[in-house]
């Protein structure tokens, strides 16, 4: 008897999970007192968070506005120290990465997940999104941090002169000037690749004088490349921690547009014009934290980036 309702009841949690079984038929059978193991099932139900994923901390950032403008959301977050730095790495090492990130989100119930990492935006989401998603799930979502930035970043500047600064991945990839012309062919841009910065953030020496040698000169080299620059945009998920060392160094009436706050307000009109994704999303504000790497140095550096201190837990992707 046990051995059938344990199949009955694996059979329901599957069919639960992609979501084609009758909501009040479930709950009818689970609060029958003899399916003790009910309320087990149920709870795999409750919990679909929506994913947030960096290669590191940069993407905590893009979390913490997120949960400013939608707090009533569930979060999993998760970084994948152990392979970190995505930026230098090839397009197909990029992917994979990534796509197995993505993979490991969805296995834990996201329906919707969001890349907070530029250089998996640009090197990665679009593959998945046409050639794995339709394969794995075409109900399931996938965004990126590139698309919401460039919809909008043209109307930060009055000259249509904008300079970029990333890494060498997100610049390799052009992505960021090829998007730009969809939504403003008007606007000129420049870019930089700044490989020191995201050392320089992880390792705390962003605030120390030492590092202002490295935010000058890539500074002065891309405002040198165009005398109408206005707008700076930050397209890296960390260097919203450098941001008064690069205040420091640019000209009085230059912008500098980080993507925090724009991401978590795109995220908010997707799922109002996404009602059906929104309501699979489940909502008890709880907010979890997985790395790759050491739970201890990615809790005493996460806080720095999120704003409030957090405790991770440890996941094993295989890395070696």
């Amino acid at each position: 008897m046990h051995g059938k309702l344990l199949q009955v009841l694996v059979l329901l949690r599957l069919a639960l999970q992609r979501n084609n079984v009758d909501q009040k038929f479930i709950s009818i059978i689970f609060r029958t007192p003899s399916l003790r193991w009910g309320s087990y099932f149920c709870s795999m139900q409750a919990t679909k968070p929506i994913g947030v994923f960096d290669s590191g901390y940069g993407g905590l950032t893009i979390l913490k506005e997120i949960v400013k403008e939608l707090p009533h959301y569930d979060y999993l977050y998760m970084g994948d120290n152990a392979r970190a730095p995505y930026g230098p790495r090839s397009f197909d090492t990029v992917y994979q990465y990534t796509l197995e990130c993505v993979q490991w989100f969805f296995s834990q119930g996201c329906e919707l997940v969001i890349l907070a990492c530029n250089t998996a935006s640009a090197k990665a989401l679009r593959t998945i999104q046409q050639k794995d998603l339709p394969g794995i799930d075409p109900d399931k979502r996938v965004l990126g941090v590139i698309r919401p930035t460039t919809e909008i970043i043209g109307q930060y500047s009055k000259t249509g002169v904008v300079g970029v600064l990333g890494t060498a991945g997100t610049v390799q990839s052009d992505s960021y000037p090829i998007e730009i012309a969809k939504f403003f062919p008007q606007v000129n841009v420049y870019q930089e690749a700044c490989p020191m910065w995201v050392p320089l953030i992880e390792n705390n020496e962003y605030n120390k004088p030492g590092a202002d040698y490295y935010v000058k000169q890539h500074l002065d080299h891309l405002l040198s490349a165009h005398t109408g620059i206005d707008t700076l945009l930050l397209a890296c998920t960390h260097y919203p921690l450098l941001m008064d060392k690069i205040s420091q160094f640019v000209p009085t009436g230059v912008s500098i547009v980080s993507q925090g706050e724009i991401v978590a307000k795109s995220l908010v009109e997707y799922l109002a014009k996404h009602p059906k994704l929104a309501d699979k999303c489940s909502k008890n504000s709880q907010l979890s934290f997985y790395t790759t790497d050491s739970t201890l140095d990615f809790d005493n550096h996460a806080g720095v980036f999120f704003g409030r201190s957090i405790t991770s837990k440890h996941l094993d992707l295989g890395v070696k």
